[in-house]
């Protein structure tokens, strides 16, 4: 893998200052999702680029659902890459934050703001990315796309799934980068950075009870809500079985390889066996909340999250529902799921998917994934790289539609004192620093992967 234009002499001052300018503006703009308004983003994205020469595209279902698509041509040689990243950001409550949500403020070396970690961060890195490919004339042996697409916070069907049922032609590529990997972790003293592999399905659903209406006063024993409760009390302490993916083995493996030895036979008795698995993660010498992101990335799980029954307090409802959040594994089916589902909540139990998406997969041996451990070997030469599986959703499950082999890296520089506050979290902020070297690293990652 060769490196192009190197010997170029890019001010890495300048861009820092420049990227955290461009994130501070975008980060002004409120496209809180609902109702929206990414018009707002595309409009000044649109305006930064075609300052630089780059023709731009402004799409989407009405005027202020707006996804923006622009391209730097290659000469061909190899099919394009993808740059994506959306420009919508969920609901705050401003009165619990320290800082203006939509103020863009410093603060103590961070910039805080809807949107900082998800993900107008990579809005603006790939935004730098762009602009330094053009302006240092870096010969492309493949085409770039970056897309700032609406919609993503509630499904991307008004944003990427939009662009890609109505113009697939602006975004096919053989390759995308986007949301889901590129953080750190520390294990033990040891640093790991992730990079996006694999992504979980949805696979929600309902989950309805009926029985025999009735007056409050005169209880009896077929009523929906009681029914329903009997049901969802068997999710306790009984998810699905374990199915081991590539990626699930590719993130233990990688974990283990730095981790010293009683610790890496701990993590690799995971993998010993689909049946002990759970078990196996339960003894781990680690973090709580890494041993339930494990228990969640192993297996599909089902978490009940709303509940609907019921008009007034003296009526004994003749239904009850139970709306539950699932996600299934990659390789994994509606219809071999439904069969884990009955096993926990009995064969004759009803339920009703709504809404269901598919699961991702991409090899982790592949020559952008070795591109990217290239750079951070450079960038972060004590890290280990290890591939990972989102338990959540993200665009790429529209954008993969076409083909395209999609990879969660959004790098940002790992630190114990990053301050990092959570993503959809009050005080949402990213350290300056971290978000100036994510910069560069990104856009090393594409220059030698892009470039000729």
């Amino acid at each position: 893998m060769t490196t192009a234009n190197t010997h170029l002499p890019i001010d890495w001052q300048a861009v820092d200052e420049e990227v955290i300018t461009h994130l501070r503006n975008i980060l002004r703009l409120d496209t809180r999702n609902p109702p929206g308004n990414e018009i707002l983003a595309a409009n000044y994205l649109r305006t930064v680029l075609e300052r630089e020469g780059f023709e731009c595209t402004v799409v989407g279902p009405d005027p202020a659902r707006a996804s923006l698509v622009t391209r730097l041509k290659g000469d061909g040689s190899l099919p394009p890459l993808l740059l994506m990243s959306h420009t919508d950001v969920v609901a705050v409550e401003p009165e619990k934050w320290s800082h203006d949500p939509f103020g863009g403020i410093i603060a103590d070396g961070y910039l805080y703001g809807r949107g900082a970690l998800d993900m107008k961060n990579m809005v603006a890195m790939e935004l730098m990315t762009m602009l330094l490919l053009k302006r240092y004339n870096v010969p492309l042996k493949r085409d770039v796309i970056y897309m700032a697409e609406a919609d993503e916070e509630t499904g991307g069907h008004q944003g990427a799934e939009w662009v890609v049922e109505h113009y697939p032609e602006l975004i096919q590529a053989e390759y995308a980068l986007n949301e889901g990997g590129g953080s750190g972790l520390e294990i033990n003293g040891k640093v790991y950075y992730t990079v996006q592999t694999a992504e979980k399905g949805s696979a929600r659903f309902k989950l309805r009870a009926t029985g025999e209406p009735g007056h409050g006063s005169i209880p009896h024993e077929n009523n929906a809500i009681v029914r329903l409760g009997e049901l969802l009390s068997r999710v306790r302490g009984k998810q699905p079985p374990v199915h081991f993916t590539a990626t699930l083995r590719g993130y233990i493996e990688g974990l283990a390889s730095a981790q010293p030895p009683e610790i890496a036979q701990e993590l690799r008795a995971v993998l010993a066996d689909e049946v002990s698995a759970g078990a196996a993660i339960e003894r781990l010498s680690i973090d709580e909340m890494l041993k339930l992101e494990l228990h969640a990335m192993a297996r599909n799980t089902v978490a009940p999250t709303m509940l609907q029954a019921g008009s007034q307090i003296n009526v004994i409802p003749s239904e009850a529902l139970a709306y539950v959040d699932a996600r299934i594994l990659p390789g994994q089916t509606l219809e071999s799921f439904l069969q884990e589902l009955h096993a926990i909540f009995g064969p004759d139990c009803e339920i009703e998917f709504v809404d269901p998406s598919i699961a991702l997969e991409a090899d982790p041996a592949s020559p952008l994934f070795e591109v990217i451990k290239d750079v951070l070997r450079v960038h972060a030469p004590e890290a280990t790289v290890v591939p990972t599986l989102l338990t959540g959703g993200t665009d790429a499950k529209h954008v993969s539609r076409l083909g395209t082999k999609v990879y969660g890296f959004a790098p940002e520089l790992y630190s114990d004192t990053s301050g990092w506050s959570g993503v959809h979290g009050h005080n949402e902020r990213i350290s300056v620093k971290a978000m100036q070297w994510g910069t560069r690293v990104l856009y090393e990652v594409v220059e030698r992967f892009a470039g000729k």
